[in-house]
């Protein structure tokens, strides 16, 4: 992963102008920068351009498979990139015996995701992730825990993960995730609509999603996994970025198939196309099945060979995790020390 300086860790990692670029007014602290680019508002749907969106899937799957072997780093230079993929984390707990308590263990470790002494030899002190993503009704928690903390929180909405509720109740339920704090809005797409072609009726989905959200940025789940065929992956994608999706992401984490390489090419590529004809700027979140920090660093090579060094800052790329952070900070660890430590020793919550 050349072009990108990053310094020797024996010199003490000092990344807040190379590779996180993240300082705040304390120079001492690395926290989430204040969104950089313009909202993406969405253009007409242009339904010549999405029934002309294809898919290799053979090319792509090849692509794919051979990246891992061809992109590699090591030493100071992994750790660095892994001090990266957690500042682009959304940090997560979805599951249904969640609790106030679970929640604030949760933003206490966003607020100081490594251990305070790895932190401190890696020069790396004020580190966070880059996001908090709970269900609706733990929003108004997780706020409260993040205060002054810099670290927005990102609500689960409209359903999810199935999104089958009836409409008008998922459009209520972005409302009130927003009201109550969230920054950031995941919502979950109808996979029918897809399924079946009805490219008109998902782009007038996500346009009243977008709009209920307001000021609150939104993450439109594709739920790949449910959607048949890359050339469908590929046609969701341009069309939720059409309606103004800020983000697309792959997975609500509950399907049976969720990230993937070959998925994250084609959603990248779409992203591409959709910022060459436009100038817009999509973000991307690969979400579900991502928890060695291995395999993070294969999806920080991809996107910066496919999109470029600002397609890896926290406004335009996410990881969606909660047992990735554990194995990112034992690699940590043995950097540092030379050892490997139990995961107990870097319990999440």
């Amino acid at each position: 992963m050349g072009g990108l300086p990053i310094p020797r860790t024996r010199d003490r990692i000092s990344l807040h102008n190379t590779v996180l670029k993240m300082q705040t007014t304390d120079p001492t602290k690395t926290h989430l920068p204040q969104v950089q680019e313009p909202r993406n508002d969405g253009i007409p749907l242009d339904l010549s351009w999405v029934k002309a969106v294809q898919a290799n899937t053979s090319a792509i799957e090849r692509r794919a498979v051979t990246l891992p072997g061809r992109r590699s780093v090591k030493k100071e230079y992994q750790s660095a990139w892994l001090c990266k993929a957690i500042s682009l984390m959304d940090l997560t707990t979805l599951s249904g015996d969640d609790s106030e308590g679970r929640v604030r263990r949760l933003c206490a470790k966003a607020r100081q995701p490594v251990r305070a002494d790895l932190l401190k030899a890696l020069g790396m002190e004020g580190l966070t992730t880059g996001a908090i993503c709970v269900y609706h009704d733990m929003v108004k928690t997780a706020v409260d825990a993040l205060q002054e903390s810099g670290i927005p929180v990102a609500a689960v909405s409209t359903g999810f993960p199935a999104g089958l509720s009836p409409f008008h109740l998922r459009i209520a339920e972005i409302g009130e995730s927003v009201s109550h704090g969230a920054e950031e809005i995941d919502i979950v797409i109808t996979r029918r609509h897809v399924l079946q072609g009805n490219w008109q009726a998902l782009y007038d989905e996500m346009a009243e999603m977008r709009a209920a959200c307001g000021q609150a940025h939104v993450k439109a789940i594709l739920a790949t996994g449910e959607l048949g065929s890359l050339r469908n992956v590929a046609r969701a994608s341009l069309v939720c970025m059409m309606a103004g999706a800020d983000f697309i992401k792959t997975s609500t984490g509950k399907e049976p198939i969720n990230a993937t390489l070959p998925v994250t090419l084609t959603m990248i590529r779409a992203i591409r196309d959709y910022h060459d004809r436009t100038g817009i700027k999509v973000g991307y979140k690969p979400a579900g099945g991502i928890s060695k920090a291995k395999d993070a660093l294969v999806y920080l090579a991809m996107i910066k060979d496919e999109l470029g060094d600002r397609w890896l800052q926290p406004d335009l790329f996410r990881f969606g995790a909660s047992s990735l952070l554990g194995d990112i900070e034992r690699q940590l660890e043995h950097h540092v020390t030379g050892g490997y430590s139990a995961g107990w020793r870097h319990a999440i919550g």
